[in-house]
């Protein structure tokens, strides 16, 4: 990749943001501005269990999505309840650090949510560490997937994850980002 290349919204966040942020948040050093370290897309496929091919179409379709290639994640414990054994791979996931998450981050915030049926915003609720995670019922929704080629439509989490242990300043951050959070009810 070329090193003069910028995401958009990371130059906006370098420019523009990590001062208003500190001055928003009364932070007295710079490096306390919060700032998003990682977004992980995970995809969990109950179908992998009984067919491990259907976990090569899913694989595919989130490297697509995300832009760099995806990983099997694997059942840590065996439950017989639900037929899983150590080892076994149940779903896949995606780690974007640096440009690829920017990038992806200004894709899902002007492309894809726009797209999906009565949107009326993303719920306020952060995990109480600085984390948000975002359910996606369809992955269809993403301009990546091809709708004919998908045989069967799934969901995906995305965990996007702050450099900062407070929701406050991380609800912040990503607000100014542009993300689309529901009004909340004061």
């Amino acid at each position: 990749m070329n090193k003069a290349y910028q995401p958009r919204l990371e130059e906006f966040y370098r420019n523009t943001l990590v001062a208003q942020l500190q001055k928003e948040l009364a932070l007295s050093n710079i490096m306390e501005v919060p700032k998003i370290s990682k977004i992980v897309l995970n995809i969990g496929v109950k179908e992998a269990v009984s067919d491990s091919k259907v976990l090569k179409k899913i694989e595919e379709v989130l490297s697509s999505i995300a832009g760099q290639k995806s990983v099997r994640t694997i059942a840590k414990k065996s439950i017989a309840g639900f037929k899983i054994r150590a080892g076994m791979p149940l779903g896949t996931m995606v780690t974007l650090r640096r440009h690829r998450m920017y990038e992806f981050l200004d894709r899902l915030i002007n492309l894809s949510l726009p797209t999906v049926r009565d949107f009326r915003g993303l719920p306020v609720k952060l995990d109480g560490r600085g984390n948000y995670n975002i359910g996606i019922k369809e992955w269809v929704i993403f301009p990546e997937v091809d709708y004919d080629t998908a045989s069967k439509i799934y969901g995906l989490n995305i965990t996007i994850q702050t450099s900062t242990n407070n929701d406050k300043h991380a609800y912040a951050l990503l607000k100014s980002f542009g993300m689309p959070f529901a009004q909340k009810n004061s």
